[in-house]
């Protein structure tokens, strides 16, 4: 299973994928707030969302796993 995970400790502003939806290298999947400004979380790999671990509002740290993806 792949991981996208934060690039930097925000909190997190938008989720812009949903569980099922299928996703591309390179496309934004998070949108975090950190040092007053929006931070996209981009997917470094393709495949189908299996789980989204974060809801808008959370507080995240770099590294936590944001949306687990398969294939």
């Amino acid at each position: 299973m792949k991981q996208v995970t934060a690039s930097m400790a925000g909190t997190v502003i938008n989720v812009l994928v949903n569980e099922g939806d299928d996703v591309q290298a390179g496309a934004d999947v998070v949108m975090l707030e950190s040092m007053k400004m929006e931070v996209p979380i981009a997917a470094e790999a393709g495949g189908k969302v299996a789980a989204v671990k974060v809801s808008i509002g959370d507080f995240v740290n770099e590294g936590d796993v944001l949306i687990e993806l398969e294939g």
